[in-house]
């Protein structure tokens, strides 16, 4: 069981602050890798929460591993997520403030498959044809990475 499930047992669904990291994963034609997640049914990126002793990097080259079955290379640092712009509320009524990094992949190796309990597909799509039903609250994050992309 991840730290977080552990602290829920103890404080239910109230407001934690969440450790956590990810990484946008892009192929060599520039496209994203987004999720379609089970829980709310949303796109997104490989991301998750922090386990203890875990550095950011090391968090988001374990749940892009872990959701999508690629292993990342080096990661280049893309943002930071904290405030209250970042609260979320999970279909089951947890209630989170994320604060973590982000990071850009272009290398990256392994066969890709799909984490069934987390996901259900997941695609790479040009950044500036993105699916609906985007992650909300998170354009701007997809702003910066068009930046990145342009040069």
């Amino acid at each position: 069981m991840g730290y977080i499930l552990e602290l829920r047992k103890v404080l239910g669904s109230r407001p934690l602050i969440m450790a956590g990291a990810g990484a946008i994963l892009i192929n060599d034609r520039d496209e994203i890798l987004l999720q379609k997640r089970k829980d709310n049914r949303y796109w997104d990126y490989p991301a998750g929460s922090m386990e203890l002793g875990e550095s950011f990097e090391e968090c988001a080259r374990r749940e892009v591993y872990e959701e999508t079955g690629l292993m990342c290379g080096e990661l280049q640092y893309l943002t930071a997520l904290s405030g209250k712009d970042t609260f979320y509320e999970y279909p089951n009524g947890d209630q989170v403030y994320l604060a973590g990094m982000l990071y850009i992949c272009r290398e990256y190796t392994g066969d890709m498959r799909i984490q069934e309990e987390e996901v259900i597909t997941q695609e790479f799509f040009p950044i500036d044809a993105l699916p609906d039903g985007i992650v909300p609250h998170k354009e701007d994050i997809f702003e910066k990475l068009r930046a990145y992309l342009r040069g």
